[in-house]
């Protein structure tokens, strides 16, 4: 069934913004459907956060356009603020006032009382009860974190935009973040998510791989794997770096790249591995493994990019 303006939360087409020569997006374009976690998936200075400040209202485009809830973002700050959830990659709270005048404070800003929409951030608010009349410039990265997200939700927006809300907290903050959107998700409100972490895109419904301001590919994450499925091994050895050098002198192996604890190569259809470990054996290379890899989603944005810098050239 073919979907309707009704169905979509954030459009954006063809947007571009540089600043002096350093073109930060490229014919940008993506559509978010309403009640949809989306990811924009990218390193840093991928454009991820000048798209951002444009859907915010607080940059213009140099060309293209954008709506949100079927309202242009050229229409005005308001119309957009008042729709919208916004958190920014800094924390952007006011470090000396206390976590409840903070939450106070952005309630204010909507015309509104903290007790209208506290069912919303109530969960959240909860584990931050405690620490209600603590500044919140001395709150931990974690309760900071959650503090940003209690005050972009006060107004009940319809889209809630987080702009690498996990970037800088540890492994458990994060975990339990994840779990805080797919909570706030599962009451339908849509949330566009950028982060720099490659796992955080297996908990998306879609997403956005963004490079040097242009979006490389978009879909499920299965989708991707799918599209992208190279034929794809492990390899070690008990000299890393040597094991790097001889690996790209094999015309079997189209890419060879350090991927956590082991090395990843791309291989033709021609790859014999037993062949390879057996040469790299003669080479003086002990304790050499070669087995067979899964795609995964940062094997694909290594693949994209590379043939990004490719059509460059």
């Amino acid at each position: 069934m073919e979907k309707s303006v009704y169905d979509t939360a954030i459009l954006v087409s063809e947007l571009s913004k540089s600043y002096g020569k350093i073109r930060a997006l490229d014919r940008v374009s993506l559509t978010v459907d309403r009640g949809e976690l989306y990811g924009l998936i990218g390193p840093d200075g991928a454009g991820k956060s000048t798209l951002y400040s444009i859907l915010t209202t607080l940059l213009p485009p140099d060309s293209g356009h954008a709506s949100i809830c079927g309202k242009e973002i050229s229409a005005g700050a308001r119309q957009i603020r008042d729709i919208v959830g916004y958190m920014p990659q800094r924390f952007s709270l006011y470090p000396d006032l206390s976590v409840e005048e903070n939450l106070n404070f952005f309630a204010s800003i909507f015309n509104i009382g903290v007790k209208e929409n506290y069912d919303l951030i109530a969960p959240i608010y909860s584990q931050l009860a405690r620490f209600s009349k603590r500044r919140a410039g001395a709150l931990s990265g974690g309760m900071k974190q959650k503090l940003a997200l209690c005050c972009a939700l006060i107004h009940r927006p319809e889209v809630l935009l987080l702009d690498e809300p996990t970037t800088g907290v540890d492994a458990v903050s994060r975990s339990e973040f994840w779990e805080i959107l797919k909570s706030i998700r599962s009451g339908g409100m849509t949330i566009l998510v950028s982060t720099s972490y490659m796992d955080e895109a297996q908990l998306c419904d879609r997403i956005s791989l963004i490079h040097n301001g242009k979006i490389m590919e978009t879909g499920t994450v299965g989708e991707l794997v799918k599209r992208n499925r190279e034929n794809l091994y492990n390899v070690k050895a008990d000299n890393m770096f040597l094991l790097l050098e001889r690996l790209r002198e094999y015309p079997d192996i189209l890419e060879c790249y350090t991927f956590g604890a082991t090395l990843h190569a791309e291989v033709t259809s021609g790859f014999n591995a037993s062949k390879v470990a057996a040469d790299l054996e003669r080479d003086g290379l002990k304790d050499v493994e070669i087995f067979p890899a899964e795609t995964d989603i940062e094997d694909i944005f290594i693949k994209l990019m590379r043939h990004g810098k490719r059509q460059c050239h």
